[in-house]
C-alpha cells in the first residue's frame, strides 16, 4: 500500500493533514496497520509544522506551577507541606520569594513537574 503523505509547507497543506488525520480520531486504526503508521506520520508532520509556524512561549514558572496545580487539584497547603513551610508556598505564589533550586528539584521529583518550565527568571513583587 503506498501512503498519500506529503510535505506540510503551506497553510492549504496544513488544512489537508488536518482533515486527514481527523478520520482517524473517531476510528482509530489498528496498531502496526499501515493506517496506523500513515497516522503517525501525519501527527509527526503536523506537529512539526505547527512548532516552526506557532512558537510556543514560554510560560513564566508560576503559572506553569499555577496551571499544574490547577489541573491536578493540588492545594497551597500541598505545596507548603512539600516546601517544608505553607507562609513560604504563599510567598512563592504570589511572587514575594523566587523558587529555589531546593524546590525545584522537590516539584520536579516529588509531583512530577519538568525543571524546565520552572527555571526561567520571572517578575517578582516586592514584598
Amino acid at each position: 500500500m503506498q501512503m498519500d503523505i506529503r510535505a506540510i509547507r503551506t497553510e492549504a497543506d496544513y488544512e489537508w493533514a488536518l482533515k486527514e488525520i481527523e478520520q482517524y480520531f473517531d476510528n482509530q486504526p489498528a496498531l502496526g496497520s499501515p493506517e496506523a503508521d500513515r497516522f503517525d506520520v501525519l501527527a509527526d508532520l503536523i506537529e512539526l509544522y505547527e512548532s516552526r509556524s506557532f512558537p510556543a512561549e514560554a510560560i513564566d514558572p508560576i503559572d506553569a506551577l499555577n496551571a499544574f496545580m490547577t489541573d491536578t487539584g493540588r492545594s497551597q497547603k500541598e505545596l507548603g507541606d512539600l516546601f517544608g513551610s505553607r507562609p513560604r508556598a504563599s510567598e512563592i505564589l504570589n511572587r514575594k520569594r523566587a523558587l529555589t533550586v531546593e524546590m525545584i528539584n522537590a516539584l520536579h521529583r516529588e509531583w512530577g513537574i519538568p525543571a524546565d518550565l520552572l527555571i526561567a527568571p520571572y517578575e517578582k513583587r516586592a514584598a
